[in-house]
């Protein structure tokens, strides 16, 4: 595994969105590693997208956004279940995006289809908000040997209050993995 750089993160978020597909998510606890293939991902283009958080600009809960891209933005939602975004984009761009569902590959016990789903099985909480994505203990990585795949865009799940940006193929997966939370 080769862990992504600074430089993968720093650029148009649809982009890396895509990109981030067929990539490894790792979180080293102890001397264990979780580690599950990203399938399913969601853009969010900052302030202009009213479905991303940080449309209404810098908040407590939506500042590590608006910092250096390649850092964890961690959430709850519903009260209950955590959500993660990568951050992307320069400083004061404001974008993300969204893991929605991870194949399991090593040391998951739970499912990980749907964002919730995912950080309970890799063990990410609130307390992995603003994580450096380049450290040694939870970062993203890229395979020796990637498969070939065919990515489908669709609308993104559960914005349906944003307007037109609700209906915007911003939602990003592998064609055909049984692990997508929704085709």
């Amino acid at each position: 595994m080769k862990k992504l750089l600074r430089d993968f993160y720093s650029r148009k978020t649809t982009l890396v969105a895509q990109d981030l597909l067929g990539k490894l998510l790792v979180h080293r606890v102890g001397d264990i590693e979780h580690i599950g293939k990203i399938v399913e991902v969601e853009a969010y283009l900052g302030p202009i997208d009213l479905a991303a958080h940080s449309s209404k600009g810098v908040t407590p809960r939506t500042k590590i956004m608006f910092g250096p891209p390649g850092y964890a933005y961690v959430y709850l939602i519903y009260g209950m279940h955590h959500c993660m975004n990568v951050v992307t984009e320069p400083d004061g761009t404001g974008t993300a995006v969204l893991l929605r569902a991870l194949e399991p590959i090593a040391n998951m016990a739970h499912t990980s289809n749907g964002p919730g789903r995912l950080c309970k099985a890799m063990g990410v909480d609130r307390s992995h908000y603003g994580h450096d994505l380049c450290s040694d203990d939870f970062y993203i990585a890229e395979t020796c040997e990637q498969d070939a795949f065919n990515i489908v865009a669709r609308p993104r799940i559960g914005v349906d209050y944003a307007g037109e940006w609700a209906s915007k193929p911003l939602r990003f997966y592998i064609e055909g993995n049984r692990y997508v939370s929704k085709k």
